[in-house]
């Protein structure tokens, strides 16, 4: 990974004209004489879906110096990023032709196929050679669907869902898993390479979201053994955050036991991810269990509690809260 080079080209960057002007004191210049420090052209991004975790992403694009592109389809963008250099246009048609390529990040699969295929969708504003990524986590089956269509309107698409949370948006350590071919995924690499930190293509285009279906049964598991053992500790009369600290210098210690039990100890439940998307992510694993023929009895286990959680008004909440579920069986809440 030459992450330097990148670095060195994005800070080398001409802007197109109709992005800025040229530089004071080089008005007049011969420019057709040879000139080893002559800029090349980024490619401009369009990107929808500026959420909790679509915004920083697109906010560490721009700090990089790429041109981004959004559609004011539902909200106008922030102020932040509007004032780092975000463009808007309207409807998702206009930023598919304004974008050489153009990246989704939305909640499930019926938004990215309205997104994409709806009416004035990425779709119809596509032409040849350009790329959509899907960064979403969705369904493997609809991807693989997506990527036909879009496949066949002359355009490459990948499939590269995120595993990191809001802290790994926020800190461009996001690890990306990547459907595809290589030669569109070598495209997005300098892209993916301002994002995140770990990142893989996988295989072809549906298993970039297989693999972050595995990776949200791992992070709901791991969250539930994390929520059992601090509402044990704590119901034992131990104190919760003591043991959270000796259990992170053992075996036990994982970035859920940090991240997640820090939120469980200290009751911060804003989302980070919230309970409905983690739902939603099960619920993909648990249908492609079946069509497979394989149990995930732990799985289905832990879906059931965030179904408690949401029955009782969490569904919004960050999915550590998975632990309010345990303490309302066991009559104790971790304090």
């Amino acid at each position: 990974m030459a992450a330097s080079t990148i670095g060195e080209a994005s800070d080398d960057i001409q802007s197109p004209p109709s992005w800025g002007r040229c530089p004071a004191g080089q008005r007049g210049r011969d420019r057709t004489r040879p000139n080893k420090r002559r800029r090349t052209t980024m490619e401009t991004i369009g990107f929808i879906g500026l959420g909790i975790m679509g915004a920083p992403m697109a906010g560490h694009l721009l700090d990089a110096g790429y041109h981004v592109i959004a559609s004011d389809h539902r909200s106008k963008p922030s102020a932040d990023l509007v004032a780092k250099g975000l463009k808007s246009v309207t409807g998702h048609a206009a930023v598919a032709k304004a974008a050489d390529i153009i990246i989704t990040m939305v909640p499930d699969t019926p938004q990215v196929a309205d997104v994409l295929f709806g009416e004035n969708g990425v779709a119809s504003g596509l032409t040849k050679g350009k790329l959509v990524i899907d960064m979403s986590s969705i369904s493997p089956i609809e991807t693989k669907t997506f990527a036909r269509k879009i496949n066949d309107l002359g355009c490459d698409y990948l499939d590269a869902p995120v595993s990191g949370g809001e802290v790994g948006a926020k800190a461009a350590s996001l690890t990306i898993m990547v459907g595809g071919e290589e030669k569109p995924f070598e495209r997005a690499k300098p892209i993916f390479e301002k994002m995140g930190k770990n990142i893989t293509l996988v295989g072809p285009n549906g298993v970039g979201q297989t693999t972050k279906v595995a990776n949200q049964i791992v992070v709901a598991l791991t969250i539930e053994a994390v929520a059992e053992a601090l509402v044990f500790a704590s119901k034992a009369g131990a104190d919760p955050a003591k043991v959270r600290q000796a259990l992170m210098g053992g075996l036990a210690a994982s970035r859920i036991l940090e991240v997640h039990g820090e939120r469980m100890v200290k009751r911060t439940f804003a989302p980070g991810f919230r309970i409905e998307l983690h739902q939603k992510d099960l619920n993909l694993a648990l249908e492609g269990a079946k069509t497979l023929g394989v149990s995930l009895p732990n799985t289905s286990t832990t879906q059931q509690l965030f179904n408690s959680c949401a029955a009782n008004g969490g569904a919004k909440e960050d999915h550590s809260a998975l632990v309010r579920a345990l303490e309302r069986m066991a009559g104790h809440e971790v304090a």
